[in-house]
Protein backbone atom coordinates (compact mmCIF):
# COMPACT_ATOMS: atom_id res chain seq x y z
CA UNK A 1 0.00 0.00 0.00
CA UNK A 2 2.88 2.40 0.68
CA UNK A 3 3.73 2.48 -3.04
CA UNK A 4 0.32 4.01 -3.70
CA UNK A 5 1.67 7.32 -2.45
CA UNK A 6 3.18 9.79 -4.89
CA UNK A 7 6.99 9.71 -4.97
CA UNK A 8 8.90 13.00 -5.11
CA UNK A 9 11.50 12.13 -7.75
CA UNK A 10 11.49 15.59 -9.32
CA UNK A 11 14.81 16.82 -10.66
CA UNK A 12 16.11 19.93 -8.87
CA UNK A 13 17.65 21.09 -12.18
CA UNK A 14 16.04 22.90 -15.07
CA UNK A 15 19.36 22.47 -16.92
CA UNK A 16 21.95 20.03 -15.55
CA UNK A 17 25.61 20.56 -16.47
CA UNK A 18 26.87 17.63 -14.40
CA UNK A 19 27.60 16.87 -10.77
CA UNK A 20 26.08 19.52 -8.49
CA UNK A 21 26.20 22.24 -11.14
CA UNK A 22 23.38 23.49 -13.31
CA UNK A 23 20.42 25.85 -13.39
CA UNK A 24 18.33 24.87 -10.38
CA UNK A 25 14.68 25.55 -9.76
CA UNK A 26 15.67 26.77 -6.30
CA UNK A 27 17.85 29.50 -7.79
CA UNK A 28 15.11 30.41 -10.26
CA UNK A 29 12.70 30.71 -7.34
CA UNK A 30 14.91 33.39 -5.82
CA UNK A 31 15.08 35.26 -9.13
CA UNK A 32 11.31 35.07 -9.54
CA UNK A 33 10.73 36.19 -5.95
CA UNK A 34 12.99 39.22 -6.39
CA UNK A 35 11.31 40.13 -9.69
CA UNK A 36 7.86 39.90 -8.10
CA UNK A 37 9.02 42.11 -5.23
CA UNK A 38 10.51 44.68 -7.60
CA UNK A 39 7.31 44.72 -9.65
CA UNK A 40 5.25 45.52 -6.56
CA UNK A 41 7.67 48.27 -5.52
CA UNK A 42 7.36 49.88 -8.95
CA UNK A 43 3.58 49.69 -8.63
CA UNK A 44 3.71 51.33 -5.19
CA UNK A 45 5.79 54.18 -6.61
CA UNK A 46 3.40 54.78 -9.51
CA UNK A 47 0.42 54.72 -7.12
CA UNK A 48 1.97 57.38 -4.86
CA UNK A 49 2.11 55.03 -1.85
CA UNK A 50 5.90 54.93 -1.59
CA UNK A 51 8.67 57.39 -0.78
CA UNK A 52 11.00 55.27 -2.90
CA UNK A 53 10.80 56.64 -6.46
CA UNK A 54 10.74 54.19 -9.35
CA UNK A 55 14.29 55.20 -10.29
CA UNK A 56 15.56 54.08 -6.85
CA UNK A 57 13.84 50.68 -6.87
CA UNK A 58 16.87 48.89 -8.44
CA UNK A 59 19.13 50.27 -5.67
CA UNK A 60 16.68 49.15 -2.99
CA UNK A 61 16.37 45.70 -4.54
CA UNK A 62 20.15 45.36 -4.69
CA UNK A 63 20.32 46.01 -0.95
CA UNK A 64 17.48 43.57 -0.30
CA UNK A 65 19.04 40.84 -2.46
CA UNK A 66 22.35 41.14 -0.63
CA UNK A 67 20.51 41.06 2.71
CA UNK A 68 18.56 37.93 1.75
CA UNK A 69 21.51 36.00 0.32
CA UNK A 70 24.08 36.91 2.96
CA UNK A 71 21.65 36.82 5.88
CA UNK A 72 20.03 33.60 4.75
CA UNK A 73 23.32 31.80 4.20
CA UNK A 74 25.05 33.05 7.35
CA UNK A 75 21.87 32.46 9.33
CA UNK A 76 21.68 28.86 8.14
CA UNK A 77 25.33 28.34 9.06
CA UNK A 78 24.99 29.81 12.56
CA UNK A 79 21.40 29.01 13.54
CA UNK A 80 21.38 25.42 12.28
CA UNK A 81 24.77 24.26 13.59
CA UNK A 82 26.76 24.41 10.36
CA UNK A 83 29.47 26.22 12.33
CA UNK A 84 30.09 23.06 14.32
CA UNK A 85 31.74 21.56 11.21
CA UNK A 86 34.19 24.44 10.82
CA UNK A 87 37.29 22.46 11.79
CA UNK A 88 36.57 19.59 9.45
CA UNK A 89 35.04 21.69 6.65
CA UNK A 90 35.92 25.40 6.98
CA UNK A 91 34.62 26.26 3.50
CA UNK A 92 31.14 24.75 3.92
CA UNK A 93 29.53 28.18 4.19
CA UNK A 94 30.72 29.06 0.68
CA UNK A 95 29.25 25.98 -1.03
CA UNK A 96 25.92 27.58 -1.82
CA UNK A 97 25.17 24.97 -4.50
CA UNK A 98 24.69 22.42 -1.71
CA UNK A 99 21.76 24.44 -0.33
CA UNK A 100 21.29 25.87 3.11
CA UNK A 101 19.33 29.10 3.61
CA UNK A 102 17.49 30.21 6.76
CA UNK A 103 14.42 32.44 6.45
CA UNK A 104 14.99 33.95 9.89
CA UNK A 105 18.58 34.79 8.92
CA UNK A 106 17.34 36.34 5.68
CA UNK A 107 14.89 38.53 7.60
CA UNK A 108 17.70 39.76 9.84
CA UNK A 109 19.91 40.37 6.81
CA UNK A 110 17.20 42.40 5.07
CA UNK A 111 16.63 44.41 8.26
CA UNK A 112 20.30 45.43 8.34
CA UNK A 113 20.21 46.24 4.62
CA UNK A 114 17.11 48.43 5.04
CA UNK A 115 18.64 50.37 7.93
CA UNK A 116 21.69 51.08 5.78
CA UNK A 117 19.54 52.08 2.78
CA UNK A 118 17.35 54.31 4.94
CA UNK A 119 20.35 56.24 6.20
CA UNK A 120 21.95 56.47 2.77
CA UNK A 121 18.78 57.71 1.04
CA UNK A 122 17.27 59.54 4.04
CA UNK A 123 14.05 57.57 3.87
CA UNK A 124 12.36 56.47 7.13
CA UNK A 125 13.40 52.91 7.95
CA UNK A 126 9.90 52.01 9.18
CA UNK A 127 8.47 53.02 5.81
CA UNK A 128 10.99 50.83 4.00
CA UNK A 129 10.11 47.99 6.33
CA UNK A 130 6.43 48.32 5.45
CA UNK A 131 7.20 48.30 1.73
CA UNK A 132 9.44 45.24 1.83
CA UNK A 133 7.38 43.16 4.26
CA UNK A 134 4.31 43.69 2.09
CA UNK A 135 6.17 41.98 -0.78
CA UNK A 136 8.33 39.43 1.07
CA UNK A 137 5.80 36.60 1.07
CA UNK A 138 6.07 36.36 -2.72
CA UNK A 139 9.61 35.07 -2.28
CA UNK A 140 8.53 32.72 0.50
CA UNK A 141 5.85 31.27 -1.77
CA UNK A 142 8.14 30.33 -4.66
CA UNK A 143 10.94 29.34 -2.27
CA UNK A 144 8.80 26.76 -0.47
CA UNK A 145 7.63 25.33 -3.78
CA UNK A 146 11.29 24.97 -4.74
CA UNK A 147 11.90 23.12 -1.45
CA UNK A 148 9.24 20.64 -2.53
CA UNK A 149 10.80 20.22 -5.97
CA UNK A 150 14.14 19.57 -4.27
CA UNK A 151 12.56 16.95 -2.02
CA UNK A 152 13.99 18.65 1.07
CA UNK A 153 12.61 19.97 4.37
CA UNK A 154 10.00 17.21 4.30
CA UNK A 155 7.23 16.72 6.81
CA UNK A 156 6.60 14.22 9.56
CA UNK A 157 5.57 10.63 8.88
CA UNK A 158 1.83 10.32 8.25
CA UNK A 159 -0.78 8.10 6.63
CA UNK A 160 -2.99 10.86 5.16
CA UNK A 161 -4.10 10.18 1.59
CA UNK A 162 -2.11 13.11 0.18
CA UNK A 163 1.17 12.08 1.83
CA UNK A 164 4.31 11.96 -0.30
CA UNK A 165 7.31 9.65 -0.32
CA UNK A 166 10.55 11.64 -0.22
CA UNK A 167 13.44 9.34 -1.22
CA UNK A 168 15.96 11.79 0.24
CA UNK A 169 14.43 11.29 3.69
CA UNK A 170 16.20 7.91 3.88
CA UNK A 171 19.75 6.76 3.08
CA UNK A 172 20.50 6.33 -0.66
CA UNK A 173 19.50 2.94 -1.99
CA UNK A 174 16.66 2.40 0.46
CA UNK A 175 13.80 0.52 -1.32
CA UNK A 176 10.69 2.63 -1.84
CA UNK A 177 8.63 0.12 0.10
CA UNK A 178 10.73 0.94 3.18
CA UNK A 179 10.41 4.73 2.89
CA UNK A 180 7.53 6.05 5.02
CA UNK A 181 5.15 8.63 3.51
CA UNK A 182 5.31 12.11 4.95
CA UNK A 183 3.38 15.36 5.04
CA UNK A 184 4.27 17.61 2.07
CA UNK A 185 4.96 20.33 4.62
CA UNK A 186 6.76 22.45 2.02
CA UNK A 187 3.42 22.93 0.24
CA UNK A 188 1.65 23.69 3.50
CA UNK A 189 4.23 26.40 4.16
CA UNK A 190 3.96 27.69 0.60
CA UNK A 191 0.25 28.17 1.16
CA UNK A 192 0.55 29.68 4.64
CA UNK A 193 3.82 31.64 4.65
CA UNK A 194 3.48 32.42 0.96
CA UNK A 195 0.03 32.72 -0.59
CA UNK A 196 -1.97 33.49 2.57
CA UNK A 197 0.54 35.95 4.00
CA UNK A 198 1.02 37.70 0.65
CA UNK A 199 -2.74 38.09 0.20
CA UNK A 200 -3.09 39.46 3.73
CA UNK A 201 -0.25 41.93 3.38
CA UNK A 202 -1.44 43.18 0.00
CA UNK A 203 -4.97 43.60 1.34
CA UNK A 204 -3.67 45.63 4.27
CA UNK A 205 -1.38 47.69 2.04
CA UNK A 206 -3.98 48.67 -0.55
CA UNK A 207 -7.20 48.71 1.48
CA UNK A 208 -5.93 50.75 4.42
CA UNK A 209 -3.91 53.92 4.89
CA UNK A 210 -1.53 52.32 7.40
CA UNK A 211 1.56 53.04 5.31
CA UNK A 212 0.98 56.75 5.81
CA UNK A 213 -0.79 56.96 9.18
CA UNK A 214 1.02 54.22 11.15
CA UNK A 215 4.48 53.54 9.69
CA UNK A 216 5.86 50.29 11.06
CA UNK A 217 2.44 48.72 11.65
CA UNK A 218 2.58 46.55 8.52
CA UNK A 219 6.05 45.39 9.50
CA UNK A 220 4.73 44.33 12.89
CA UNK A 221 1.77 42.53 11.37
CA UNK A 222 4.08 40.68 8.99
CA UNK A 223 6.24 39.46 11.87
CA UNK A 224 3.20 38.37 13.85
CA UNK A 225 1.38 36.55 11.06
CA UNK A 226 4.56 34.96 9.73
CA UNK A 227 5.51 33.70 13.18
CA UNK A 228 2.06 32.22 13.83
CA UNK A 229 1.79 30.40 10.49
CA UNK A 230 5.42 29.26 10.71
CA UNK A 231 4.84 27.76 14.16
CA UNK A 232 1.70 26.04 12.86
CA UNK A 233 3.56 24.72 9.82
CA UNK A 234 6.40 23.44 12.01
CA UNK A 235 3.94 21.03 13.66
CA UNK A 236 3.82 19.09 10.36
CA UNK A 237 7.51 19.40 9.50
CA UNK A 238 10.28 17.01 10.47
CA UNK A 239 12.85 19.06 12.46
CA UNK A 240 15.97 19.54 10.32
CA UNK A 241 18.23 20.27 13.31
CA UNK A 242 18.37 19.54 17.03
CA UNK A 243 15.52 20.81 19.19
CA UNK A 244 15.83 23.84 21.47
CA UNK A 245 13.88 23.58 24.73
CA UNK A 246 11.89 20.76 23.20
CA UNK A 247 10.74 22.66 20.09
CA UNK A 248 12.07 22.94 16.53
CA UNK A 249 14.48 25.70 15.58
CA UNK A 250 11.85 27.31 13.35
CA UNK A 251 9.38 27.47 16.23
CA UNK A 252 11.96 28.73 18.72
CA UNK A 253 13.16 31.58 16.51
CA UNK A 254 9.58 32.50 15.55
CA UNK A 255 8.72 33.18 19.21
CA UNK A 256 11.13 36.12 19.12
CA UNK A 257 9.45 37.39 15.97
CA UNK A 258 6.16 37.56 17.87
CA UNK A 259 7.84 39.84 20.40
CA UNK A 260 9.26 42.09 17.67
CA UNK A 261 5.90 42.13 15.91
CA UNK A 262 4.08 43.25 19.03
CA UNK A 263 6.68 45.98 19.60
CA UNK A 264 6.21 47.35 16.08
CA UNK A 265 2.42 47.24 16.36
CA UNK A 266 2.17 48.83 19.82
CA UNK A 267 4.86 51.52 19.62
CA UNK A 268 3.67 55.14 19.28
CA UNK A 269 3.14 56.13 15.66
CA UNK A 270 3.36 59.45 13.85
CA UNK A 271 1.89 59.94 10.36
CA UNK A 272 4.46 59.78 7.59
CA UNK A 273 5.17 63.07 5.87
CA UNK A 274 5.45 63.12 2.12
CA UNK A 275 2.72 60.67 1.17
CA UNK A 276 -0.58 62.05 -0.12
CA UNK A 277 -3.87 61.09 1.46
CA UNK A 278 -5.82 58.47 -0.50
Amino acid sequence: MILAYWVDNLSPFLVHFGGNFGIRYYGLAYVLGFLMGAGLLYRYARAGKSLVPAAAVPDLMTAVILGVLLGGRIGSYLLYDGWMNFRSDPFEIFRVWDGGMASHGAILGVTIALVWFARAKRIPALHLGDLITSTAAAGLLVGRIANFVNGELWGRITAVSWAVIFPRSMPPGTPLAQIPPRHPSQLYEAGLEGALLLAYMQWRFWRTDLVRTQPGRLTGEFFLVYAVVRIFGESFREPDAGLILGVSRGTFYSVFMIGFGLWFCLRPKQPLAGLPRP
